[in-house]
């Protein structure tokens, strides 16, 4: 830590603080996320989903940068580096008197949906989108807080308590763990009605009163939606639920347009079989100009700089068959100058034999490390010396098939 200055405090949570820095070396000024727990070794730290998931993940513009993993051995503390924001999504909306306006909703909700997309498509999904945890710099959107992170492909049951009560999604308060992806566009939709209306659209002081405020504006679902989540039926949760047929959204906010209406319809679908998939919204009909003004730059560019934004912007169905099993980035990375757009490096390790580890843990989280990638990384290792201090930096993986397209 004695290459930032730390400046004060900018928000608390259960698990860490985050304060804003300065850094020695470029004068640029960061977010510091300071876990509160100690860590009794650098293994233990590289096992720390949100690290993985960060590696896997940057650089996206829409995905919050990490820019350097610090780990201090001798008190166990560990420290993150990320790009500073202005603020969060409920510090925009909390205190206003006018409604944003929609191309603004629109243009905030198609980052985040970007943002989704790209986790998704990598294996990865959040667990707790919520407007406290969406930054916003200027009108760049990027998403936070990756400490409830799971991958797609581990076996379920998964926690059963995750994400804020008033974005949970049906199945997380109807089942004991027996949630996917599908969360995080119902926790979407969830904070598109927020942005649009100032107020939460399910407030829920607990669980059944939860899902009864789902149940007065969606309706009860039928005998087999419902049979879906009784297979795997919550504990606290008595599936015995008057009938409603529902106020539905529409009578909730009168002046919102209609394409805007029915992306919100298909975000809150009861049935997450039914409800719509990150890629699918991206092609939804109130996105058509920032879809029409991508590819308008899309065209404009070189092949070289298309191939890289090629993971941010799903492509018709029927573009590149040959290419739909390729996800991911390739090349390695080079020393860090500070730009957020590295990858991270990886931490100080007490001994070589600690990059295997840290690949084997990842295999098992995000199983996405093949022989093929270990045999790639083992070489590419070889051109990267050790740095003076306690970092050096992970090339990045190649490109792989395991994960498939949603």
């Amino acid at each position: 830590m004695h290459n930032y200055r730390m400046l004060g405090r900018t928000g608390e949570g259960t698990f860490s603080e985050v304060l804003r820095c300065q850094c020695l070396a470029d004068s640029k000024y960061y977010a510091c996320k300071k876990m509160k727990q100690r860590y009794d070794s650098i293994d233990q730290v590289n096992k720390i989903r949100e690290i993985q998931a960060l590696r896997k993940l940057n650089p996206h513009p829409n995905i919050i940068g990490l820019k350097e993993v610090i780990f201090d051995p001798r008190t166990g503390v560990l420290a993150l580096i990320f790009e500073l924001m202005e603020m969060n999504i409920y510090e925009l909306i909390k205190d206003r008197r006018t409604y944003l306006s929609e191309s603004r909703v629109k243009l905030y909700m198609w980052q985040l949906i970007k943002s989704l997309y790209h986790m998704h498509r990598h294996g990865i999904f959040h667990r707790d989108v919520k407007p406290e945890n969406i930054l916003l710099k200027k009108d760049v959107l990027k998403l936070a807080d990756y400490g409830s992170c799971r991958s797609m492909y581990s076996r379920q049951p998964y926690t059963e308590y995750i994400s804020t009560r008033w974005y949970r999604a049906p199945e997380c308060l109807l089942t004991d763990g027996y949630y996917s992806h599908k969360m995080d566009l119902w926790s979407a939709g969830c904070v598109l009605y927020e942005i649009m209306t100032l107020r939460p659209l399910f407030p829920g002081s607990n669980e059944l009163d939860q899902i009864s405020r789902i149940h007065d504006v969606l309706g009860t679902p039928s005998s087999g939606v419902l049979d879906k989540f009784r297979v795997h039926q919550s504990r606290c949760m008595n599936f015995n639920f008057p009938p409603k047929s529902g106020t539905g959204l529409s009578s909730l906010f009168k002046s919102i347009s209609p394409t805007c209406l029915d992306l919100l319809s298909k975000l809150c679908t009861y049935d997450p079989d039914e409800r719509i998939s990150g890629k699918t919204a991206l092609w939804h009909p109130y996105f058509k100009d920032f879809r029409e003004a991508e590819e308008r730059a899309r065209v404009g560019k070189s092949p070289a700089v298309d191939e890289r934004q090629s993971s941010v912007y799903p492509r018709r169905r029927h573009y590149h068959r040959s290419h739909r099993s390729h996800h991911g980035y390739s090349g390695t990375v080079s020393h860090m100058a500070s730009e957020s757009t590295k990858l991270p490096p990886i931490l100080p390790e007490a001994s070589k034999p600690a990059l295997s580890l840290h690949n084997r843990a990842s295999a098992k989280m995000f199983p996405a490390v093949t022989q093929h990638h270990q045999h790639q990384q083992k070489q590419q290792r070889t051109h990267h010396k050790r740095q003076e201090g306690s970092t050096f930096y992970l090339p990045a993986l190649g490109k792989h098939n395991s994960h498939p397209e949603l």
